[in-house]
């Protein structure tokens, strides 16, 4: 009976949630066996697939204001809390973590995913579903979310112990090593390979929007050996073997490129033409997998602009000056450049339309009136109240509601891959292999392109350095808020230089009778310490109860 202890916890808690459709019977859930779920007569697999949904309803809140009321881009130079009290997030961008306290720990729920899906895929082959085409496919939908978990854990933490196939019990040694990062790139990247082989090609077939399919899961092959090949673990390493390679190999970003590229090479996916678009309709042509969620007013009222009567909002992002600036000019030039046509004392005209659509500023359109965040305005009244303290609030993943009065429901599903950075994965690893090409100059110019800026065209006769400092800006731009740049600025190895060079800023205006007067000024000194902060800590309970785990440099 014990060894089934562990696998009748995770079972009774799955279906605590699933109690709306029973297959026989009301049952209680304290007398659920593995029996039950494994069904050897159930054709339809009904409990099974209920419990291959609490894997999906596992996978992490990307997107979402998932720390503390705060996105994790908060974290990174994109943006600050506006919280005035209770500020988990702030310890990420200021190196105060602990192994003790930390708000983006995932090493409990990571394991308890990969539990659930180790169990489903033992035990799922005992059920008789009579379509073995879905048969096949809920398997590689459960071993793809596996290697997510996993790569969970290697992206923050380095190599982790692997359990495979097994499913320890309270009678087993549970004293597991962690594996090298080596091990855990060529497990998840195996295992992404394994998934495609079963997975269904098409993202809308049959009513499974939302379900991993073979692009899905090599998207995430994508991303994790572009990790791989990236400096922090491509021979730069932090620490040993556990936290990267050994010596550094051009190779390993063609195979990241390569990965990109048979995305690519299929055909199924595009841009899709309005930016916005693209994070409140389900079944576009660009995302590649989203975790689908309830259709509502979330990300408004927790982010939107506060001080509206008819559509309140709680204004919990705060946009840096740093983020804004990173948005150049409509004609493709960095503000910084002499011949933009930037304007100080009129920061916002004719900027890149992605500005726009993923930050609100002063005196932009929005519930059918004109921002007010300088100081005294509606938007920024001072007080003791919630709002920003930067002077711009977010605007990506709401809807378009420049022109109404009150805000409607719509999707908010929380997207992990889209095709944009399938072509900038690809972009970037192949002119750090090869230096630039026609095909990079295109993945890039195509992202440009869609975003409205005209010349979208980059100057083919720049040097490989130059041409990264545009991927990597590119990418800043392109995925604000979805949990990129936060692990970019790591992965690249320059986030010492990112929170230690200067504190972020905010841009704080004065309406002075002759018109607005823009100040920045700093809002947060940040901090990392670069012997430690690259890697989490292992969390303590962990460390403490297991003589084989070893802890990560510096903790």
């Amino acid at each position: 009976m014990k060894k089934n202890i562990a696998i009748f916890i995770v079972i009774a808690g799955c279906f605590a949630a699933l109690t709306s459709c029973r297959k026989y019977e009301s049952v209680p859930v304290e007398t659920v066996t593995p029996d039950y779920i494994w069904d050897a007569k159930d054709s339809n697999g009904v409990y099974a697939s209920q419990y291959l949904f609490s894997i999906y309803a596992a996978l992490p809140q990307i997107t979402g204001n998932r720390i503390g009321r705060d996105l994790l881009d908060a974290g990174s130079d994109d943006a600050v809390t506006s919280q005035t009290t209770s500020q988990p997030i702030t310890l990420l961008a200021t190196s105060g973590i602990t192994v003790f306290n930390n708000p983006d720990d995932a090493w409990a729920g990571s394991y308890h995913g990969i539990r659930m899906a180790t169990n489903f895929l033992n035990n799922f082959g005992a059920v008789p579903l009579k379509n073995v085409r879905e048969k096949r496919s809920w398997f590689g939908e459960a071993r793809v979310m596996r290697a997510f978990f996993y790569w969970e854990l290697v992206r923050r933490y380095g190599g982790v112990p692997i359990l495979g196939d097994s499913l320890k019990t309270l009678e087993d040694n549970i004293e597991i090593p962690r594996s090298s990062f080596a091990t855990c790139v060529n497990y998840i990247v195996n295992e992404c390979n394994r998934a495609a082989d079963s997975l269904r090609d098409d993202p809308v077939d049959d009513g499974n929007y939302g379900r991993f399919t073979k692009d899905a899961a090599r998207a995430l092959k994508a991303r994790v050996l572009l990790y791989a090949a990236s400096p922090l673990y491509n021979g730069g390493n932090i620490g040993d073997s556990l936290n990267g390679y050994e010596n550094y190999d051009a190779a390993r970003w063609k195979l990241a490129a390569d990965a990109a590229k048979e995305i690519m090479n299929q055909g199924v996916y595009d841009l899709e033409e309005n930016f916005i678009d693209i994070f409140i309709s389900q079944r576009n042509k660009e995302v590649i997998y989203a975790k689908t969620n309830t259709t509502g007013k979330t990300v408004e009222t927790t982010n939107g602009p506060i001080n509206y009567a008819t559509a309140p909002g709680s204004g919990n992002t705060s946009p840096t000056q740093e983020l804004v600036d990173a948005y150049g000019m409509v004609n493709g030039l960095e503000i910084n450049d002499p011949n933009s046509g930037y304007n100080p004392e009129d920061p916002y005209a004719n900027r890149d339309p992605r500005l726009g659509y993923t930050v609100l500023y002063n005196g932009a359109q929005w519930l059918n009136t004109a921002i007010q965040t300088y100081i005294g305005g509606i938007n920024r009244p001072g007080g003791a109240t919630v709002q920003t303290q930067t002077g711009y609030y977010l605007r990506k993943f709401m809807g378009h509601f420049e022109n109404t009065t009150t805000y409607e429901d719509h999707y908010h599903d929380l997207i992990y891959f889209r095709y944009a950075d399938i072509l900038l994965m690809y972009a970037e690893a192949m002119n750090e292999y090869a230096g630039p090409s026609d095909d990079v100059f295109a993945a890039v110019e195509k992202i440009r392109q869609r975003a409205g800026l005209n010349p979208y065209t980059l100057d083919h006769s720049i040097s490989k350095d130059s041409l990264r400092t545009v991927i990597r800006n590119e990418r800043r731009k392109e995925f604000a808020f979805e949990e990129q740049r936060y692990w970019d600025i790591r992965r690249w190895k320059i986030a010492g230089h990112v929170y230690n060079d200067a504190p972020l800023h905010a841009m704080n205006i004065i309406n002075s009778p002759n018109g607005f007067v823009y100040n920045i000024q700093p809002v947060l000194t940040t901090g990392f310490d670069e012997s430690k902060m690259y890697f989490y800590p292992i969390p303590y309970n962990e460390v403490v109860s297991n003589e084989n785990m070893r802890q990560n440099p510096g903790w």
